[in-house]
């Protein structure tokens, strides 16, 4: 069985393309041309696969969103039945592939946001707090004697933590600076989280232990 990845699609290089760019100089100050010749087509072009940039956009908040959350619900699924605390590494394992693979993605949403016409927006907000609550949900799971209010209060401080990924920098040393990141991210995730046992410790996975 091959395991290849199929290949980007023209209109999935043109996203990740403008998404660089808007990341680097901001919305305004890129225009068509510019995210066509990134690709290796005339900026005209590409309004066969857009209506303009605020649609690039709209994809790029809308379609990220809506990614996190589908992903998301297929790790609780995929996880030990069972075990929350299996489910909790899961998903904090995937907001941190996110996390790293997806950084202008952040800084779009942290800047850009507002750009959004109102249905867009909303949508995105609407997708954002379904993705808050499944995590708030199997926090609850974990640590039932937790009130919600400090179960989301906790869900949101790790997204703020693994959220400022762009402020990092580059990772050095290839695959091994990326490794040294993912477990220092995990490692301070699973310590936020274990704060709300008390005990620091006692409902972490095999991946992190207080003291490691």
């Amino acid at each position: 069985m091959s395991t290849r990845t199929a290949a980007p699609t023209r209109r999935e290089q043109i996203l990740k393309q403008a998404a660089r760019l808007f990341a680097e100089r901001g919305f305004h100050g890129v225009g068509v041309d510019e995210i066509g010749a990134a690709v290796g087509i005339s900026g005209p072009g590409l309004y066969r696969h857009f209506a303009g940039k605020d649609a690039m956009l709209a994809e790029l908040l809308v379609g990220i969103s809506g990614r996190l959350l589908d992903g998301g619900r297929k790790r609780v699924r995929g996880a030990a039945q069972g075990d929350p605390a299996a489910v909790l590494a899961s998903l904090i394992d995937g907001h941190i592939d996110f996390a790293l693979d997806d950084r202008p993605l952040i800084t779009l949403h942290d800047r850009e946001l507002d750009r959004l016409r109102e249905s867009d927006r909303k949508l995105v907000r609407q997708l954002q707090r379904q993705y808050v609550e499944l995590w708030v949900e199997v926090v609850r799971e974990l640590y039932p004697g937790v009130p919600e209010a400090q179960a989301r209060g906790a869900v949101h401080a790790v997204f703020g933590l693994l959220n400022s990924t762009p402020h990092l920098g580059s990772y050095g040393g290839g695959p091994a600076g990326r490794e040294a990141t993912e477990a220092l991210l995990r490692r301070l995730a699973h310590g936020a989280f274990a704060s709300l046992g008390g005990d620091g410790a006692s409902h972490t996975t095999g991946r992190w232990r207080a003291g490691d």
